[in-house]
């Protein structure tokens, strides 16, 4: 297959570059909230991220931060009181959380360094602080109310939520869309398979059931995908999984596609989530696991209500999600190389005509998505493309938007970060690639860079091995010149499912998740220069079975790449890299002309063969 580069023909886009909320209007919705709370008698309200099911990407009716601050960004939170108004963000958002924000309303704080239970915990005593139960897993709530307790502090429980009523009539519809069988020929396994295997882990622990409520579990589980999530290929719903096999799909009726109930089979009931209180009290005196961390507070407090034995454990679907099987690895690998061509495709644009016609940052997110929707392949961008020029690209999660949106120019680095779902995998790719000569500063900064991405890539490492063990490895050089970065190294991805999956990643965060083979993580270690530049080399890798080493004891894990793109050249200091890591650059190039020179036209593959060179 040839894959032709487009022109920016029309199509049904699906990254919108418009502000969801500006600052002006995250202030006439803070007024609007604070009215609210103060009618109910509460003297604030405290705004998680997270929607009920906890997603990362919510729709567009759940983004409640969003609505009531500006703030965009996948993680952080907000305290909104009748005097004063905080934002809490992590170190890849902060900046952009001042950008998105009124500063005379809004007090910008890093989560890492002020997390919400020390802010609570310094508020004056015989305060009452609003909360919706269901925005809040059991575990993040008991912190919040301990935090509350030590500072004389009240906690309500709000149904219905005071912002929901604060945004009223204006607030989208809860997402529709039809849920559909994700084919065997994609998922390996059956779903009969999987609700057994994890019945009888649920059986030999004297667990009846399990209540699972993230999206993404139960879509693997029941092998089925939707759009209810932007981004993402997620169902909203709710599952009881039964120690027998069995299970209660809750989806809403008009959510059901005509063959999805075939496909679920006779095992499997689906009932309108109306009907959950009734499942919830035939668990009366029975164990029911539920995840801590994952569930929302709300659905602990159900099942106790109706008198089940709560279990706090782990989702049960989450480590085999995780550890992908061979079909799945099989898949990934394909939509890697057709998403490798586009890519390959778009880096040749970014080398030849971009440099001259210098384009914006939306027209060059636009331009990738273009190449991606010709393929006639695309389901949907893995998230929203970060496109980042000088010093936009130093914003780790920067989102361009119209207002936002800078023209490239000559002598600085653009940052494109970017994926794309497909059937059969997900992809998640960052490349870094000079516009005009890079500075000697770009190029050793670059390097740095690359060589922790290379040490990480080629680690062997035993069985029991953790992410936190291996994040060292992605930082060694950089911390030896003097720099670090604010963000974790790697992050699970599903296929066809999460650009960002769990529980296993790498990050200097504690994580007790040894890694296991078939598991997905990214590499993806950066230098963000304030206000100037940013730079990070991201790929996606699998971990491969343990192998004897010759001469060794003990058999070893390894990583093996997924993504198939080239470097820029042009930002390498070779005079910085061993000979074996230059050995590990060309033996990847050459794994990258050898697999995608064959699926580009002759003038991006004479291109490739060029920039593939040994070097």
């Amino acid at each position: 297959m040839t894959i032709e580069l487009p022109s920016l023909s029309p199509h049904k886009a699906l990254q919108n570059f418009d502000t969801t909320t500006t600052p002006q209007q995250g202030v006439e919705h803070l007024l609007r909230l604070r009215k609210v709370l103060s009618e109910q008698g509460l003297s604030g309200l405290i705004i998680p991220h997270e929607d009920e099911h906890q997603n990362e990407y919510l729709p567009e009716a759940n983004e409640r931060l969003a609505w009531a601050t500006g703030f965009t960004g996948s993680a952080g939170a907000a305290i909104i009181l009748l005097d004063q108004a905080v934002v809490f963000a992590d170190g890849r958002y902060t900046i952009q959380a001042q950008e998105q924000t009124d500063r005379h309303y809004f007090v910008i704080k890093d989560y890492t360094a002020t997390a919400l239970s020390d802010f609570i915990k310094s508020l004056k005593s015989g305060l009452t602080l609003g909360y919706d139960a269901r925005l809040h897993s059991p575990d993040g709530l008991k912190s919040l109310k301990m935090a509350a307790n030590q500072a004389g502090i009240v906690l309500k429980s709000c149904v219905p939520n005071p912002l929901d009523s604060a945004w009223g009539l204006e607030r989208p519809s809860a997402p529709m869309a039809m849920i559909v069988p994700h084919p065997q020929d994609y998922a390996g396994i059956a779903s009969t398979q999987k609700r057994h295997e994890i019945a009888l882990d649920l059986k030999a622990r004297h667990i009846e059931a399990a209540w699972i409520t993230a999206p993404s579990s139960i879509a693997w589980l029941f092998n089925i995908r939707g759009a209810d999530v932007i981004r993402s290929p997620l169902p909203l719903g709710q599952a009881l999984l039964r120690a027998d096999g069995s299970a209660h799909l809750f989806i809403e009726p008009k959510k059901i596609s005509p063959d999805l109930i075939e496909h679920l089979g006779n095992e499997v009931a689906v009932a309108h989530p109306q009907e959950i209180d009734q499942a919830l009290s035939a668990l009366k005196g029975k164990a029911v696991a539920i995840d801590g961390q994952v569930s929302s507070a709300f659905w602990l407090e159900a099942l106790e209500r109706n008198g089940a034995i709560s279990v706090i454990s782990e989702d049960p679907c989450a480590l085999p999600k995780a550890r992908k099987n061979d079909t799945e690895i099989a898949g990934t690998k394909a939509a890697h190389i057709r998403d490798g061509a586009i890519l390959t495709t778009f880096l040749h644009w970014l080398a030849t005509e971009a440099q001259e016609t210098l384009p914006t940052e939306i027209e060059v997110a636009q331009k990738l998505e273009a190449l991606r929707h010709e393929s006639g392949l695309l389901k949907d961008l893995s998230f929203d493309t970060i496109s980042g020029f000088g010093p936009h690209g130093a914003l780790p999660h920067y989102r361009v938007t119209r207002a936002s949106d800078l023209k490239c120019q000559l002598g600085n680095l653009l940052l494109v970060d970017s994926g794309a779902q497909y059937l059969d995998g997900t992809t998640d790719v960052t490349r870094t690639v000079a516009i005009g000569t890079p500075t000697q500063e770009h190029r050793r900064l670059f390097t740095l860079v690359l060589k922790g991405h290379i040490a990480l890539a080629t680690i062997r490492f035993p069985k029991g091995t953790t992410g936190t063990h291996l994040d060292i490895l992605a930082r060694q050089f950089l911390w030896q010149a003097g720099f670090d970065y604010d963000h974790g190294t790697g992050h699970g991805v599903g296929v066809y499912l999460g650009v960002h999956e769990g529980p296993q990643r790498i990050s200097k965060a504690l994580n007790k998740y040894a890694l296991e083979p078939g598991m997905i993580v990214s590499n993806e270690p950066g230098y963000y220069k304030a206000g100037d530049y940013g730079i990070r080399i991201e790929n996606l890798q699998f971990v491969t079975p343990a192998q004897e080493i010759s001469g060794g004891e003990r058999p070893m894990l390894g990583f093996e790449c997924l993504t198939l793109a080239p470097l820029d050249r042009h930002l390498i200091e070779l005079d910085l890299l061993s000979a074996t890591e230059r050995d590990y650059v060309n033996s990847y190039h050459q794994c990258v002309l050898e697999k995608i020179a064959p699926l580009v036209n002759s003038e991006v593959a004479a291109w490739l063969k060029r920039v593939c060179q040994p070097l």
